[in-house]
């Protein structure tokens, strides 16, 4: 009862802060100051059709890199205390302990999978042109892996090819960013190579290439996740 009485207050007091929050908020009528600066200057000095692009990979680079690191933390850390309770087990354990996917299932992934990893290549590499980006185009490609999983879920994983793509992918992203430091004004300047001509793919200068990195790193990492909490599963079905 008391347990009950305290989560009732708790619910009660936050539902307090959120009404008066509701209350008072006020839209913004302008930009602010800087939001003003990139509205007004981003197409000119980075050569991006996307707005959000310009900002968050060369204005706001060093965020992009704080929340490439966090993932790549997430993944590590999830995938360090999946392990510590695995136990290794054959191929013919594993599959009497899962259901096999329908005859239907199996043959829509081999056909679907590989348009869902072309359309998040084509996201992260269009970034700096439409609505998308790395961490879009990433996240669509390990829904194609997961479709993969869910369709074989005796498949085994090779963490070592993920581990690979993930960590070429993050030191050229780091490289690329230091090079806008030697070669151009401060981390990830996309003025390391030359604009092009706006609208066009080639376009934006070093965008659509730190796009890419970010991209197939992020996917790499999330199909990582995906691999290792289903071996964990599979590992615990006996």
């Amino acid at each position: 009862m008391l347990k009950n009485g305290l989560i009732l207050i708790v619910m009660i007091a936050f539902s307090m802060i959120f009404v008066n929050l509701f209350i008072s908020y006020e839209g913004n009528s302008e930009l602010s100051s800087l939001g003003k600066y990139y509205a007004e200057n981003a197409v000119s000095e980075v050569g991006a059709q996307n707005l959000v692009t310009s900002v968050v990979v060369t204005y706001r680079g060093f965020d992009t890199l704080g929340e490439v690191v966090i993932l790549f933390l997430t993944a590590a850390i999830i995938g360090f205390f999946l392990k510590l309770s695995k136990v290794e087990k054959n191929t013919e354990d594993r599959i009497k302990n899962l259901k096999s996917a329908s005859e239907i299932l199996q043959t829509g992934s081999k056909a679907l999978a590989p348009l869902i990893f072309m359309f998040g290549i084509y996201i992260f590499i269009n970034g700096h042109l439409t609505p998308g980006g790395g961490f879009q185009g990433g996240a669509v490609i390990a829904t194609g892996f997961v479709l993969m999983l869910i369709a074989n879920p005796v498949q085994k994983v090779n963490h070592g090819i993920i581990s690979f793509v993930e960590s070429i992918s993050g030191l050229s992203f780091v490289i690329i960013g230091i090079l806008g430091i030697i070669l151009a004004g401060g981390f990830l300047d996309n003025h390391i190579l030359k604009l092009g001509t706006f609208g066009e793919i080639l376009s934006a200068g070093a965008i659509p290439i730190i796009y890419s990195f970010i991209g197939l790193k992020v996917g790499s990492e999330l199909s990582g996740i995906v691999g290792s909490f289903n071996e964990a599963q599979s590992e615990t079905e006996k």
